[in-house]
């Protein structure tokens, strides 16, 4: 799964700055893409932010790191929730499949709001996306 996920992601860093918007803190955050090659143009969520997701002040945070307005921002994620509560700042929204997020079926396949893209996995958003 890991060499799949690493793929789209040099894709979409093509064109993209690309950033987890995360609830972990950065240090959690740097080992997980040291041991998995990733490289991120930056790490924010909810310890730069100073609040945790889904609350309002991580997105806007997230935005403003990049000097960008949300409306120019994607917010990509599996859990419709966090979609939701990106779209309310005014960021895009993409849902990423993980059906097997912790076990068969367990994750979300498909996402339980409307978001801009909608993709299997982050192979398919960059095609979607034009990478």
């Amino acid at each position: 799964m890991w060499p799949d996920v690493v793929a789209g992601l040099v894709r979409l860093q093509q064109k993209f700055l690309l950033a987890p918007v995360s609830n972990g803190n950065i240090s959690l955050m740097t080992d997980l893409a040291r041991r998995n090659g990733i490289r991120w143009d930056a790490i924010l969520g909810a310890e730069v932010a100073g609040d945790y997701k889904p609350k309002p002040r991580v997105y806007l945070a997230a935005c403003e790191a990049f000097d960008l307005p949300p409306s120019e921002c994607i917010m990509v994620a599996a859990h419709s929730y966090d979609l939701k509560a990106a779209a309310e700042c005014g960021l895009r929204t993409a849902h990423v499949a993980r059906s097997n997020e912790k076990g068969p079926g367990t994750g979300e396949a498909t996402p339980k709001i409307k978001v801009d893209y909608a993709a299997k996995d982050l192979g398919d958003l960059a095609q979607q996306l034009g990478v």
